[in-house]
């Protein structure tokens, strides 16, 4: 399998050029349903230990729906798909930059959730065009065992998040297992109590959010993604969904720059278009560098050929 690694602001992307499964015909969101139906292995082994790590996300290319489109795109993680990824967005555009299949200038990428433009610019620079977003529920008060009164907003960006201001710890990296604990107690009170997105939908992204450390940025967050693992970069879908809490709190008008910190130090330059039914179209751009091209093996007598999972 022919893979080629990036990282936008830390967090790393593989985009599968050769060797993925074939996902039959249909419509893209039928298609990624099928990947994580039918291929759990498949994502477990190339992005778990001993090829990969749980941070990285994996970009699956499939033929595009509509010719004019640079690509569609399938994003997974070790857990499962993702509706929309940001960071993996910025990797992917760079990547075929980098491969010579894309020129700068503006395209389009197809995802399950909808298409995506991406403008390439020089300097690995990337402004991506996302899904529109908007907050679902606001204020939402929750009592999370081990953590007290917790009170956050619910928002669509690509993916669902409960975002909320009540962080346990400072927001950076010496508390990063203390963080990742309450995200995941916050986590399971929402699925126990059965507090969802529209539809149904599981609320998998938890952000926690804190005033920045750089004199140049507006805010910082840590994101715990849905196998567990924190989000290195500012997290493209979790900055989508601040911006649509902060529009529609009246903080942050349209067109007006917000720069969003990592727990790592990383940053994304956002704003926002308003959309014809008054959600926003967020606008991120972030940068992303090639670290590796490799060909993965998997060879039938090894023991973690689909990787090192914790039920082994």
């Amino acid at each position: 399998m022919r893979v080629i690694d990036s990282h936008t602001g830390g967090e790393p992307t593989r985009v599968i050029l050769e060797g993925g499964p074939d996902l039959g015909s249909g419509s893209l969101a039928e298609r990624a349903e099928r990947l994580q139906a039918e291929h759990a292995d498949f994502c477990a082994a190339v992005l778990l230990e001993p090829r990969g790590r749980e941070a990285m996300v994996g970009a699956l290319f499939l033929p595009p729906e509509n010719p004019k489109s640079l690509t569609a795109v399938v994003y997974f993680n070790a857990a499962g798909n993702l509706g929309m990824c940001g960071h993996a967005t910025i990797g992917l555009a760079v990547t075929l930059s980098y491969l010579g299949r894309a020129d700068p200038g503006v395209h389009i990428i197809e995802t399950p959730v909808g298409p995506v433009q991406v403008e390439i610019r020089f300097g690995n620079r990337v402004v991506v065009q996302n899904v529109p977003s908007f907050r679902y529920k606001k204020d939402l008060s929750l009592e999370v065992p081990g953590l007290g009164a917790i009170k956050g907003d619910i928002a669509w960006g690509g993916n669902w998040f409960f975002l909320t201001p009540d962080a346990p710890t400072p927001l950076d990296l010496t508390h990063k297992d203390e963080l990742t604990r309450a995200a995941l107690a916050v986590q399971r009170h929402l699925s126990l109590a059965g507090i969802t997105g529209t539809d149904g939908a599981e609320i998998d992204h938890i952000e926690f959010m804190g005033a920045p450390k750089g004199t140049d940025a507006h805010g910082r967050n840590f994101v715990l993604c849905p196998d567990g693992a924190y989000d290195r970069s500012p997290c493209g879908t979790g900055s989508s969904a601040k911006l649509a809490c902060l529009a529609e709190d009246g903080l942050l008008p349209p067109g007006q720059i917000w720069v969003q910190e990592s727990v790592i130090g990383s940053s994304y330059r956002l704003h926002y278009q308003r959309g014809v039914k008054g959600e926003i179209i967020p606008i991120i751009e972030g940068e992303a560098h090639v670290m590796a091209e490799a060909t993965l093996l998997f060879a039938e007598n090894d023991p973690y050929r689909t990787g090192i999972r914790a039920e082994a």
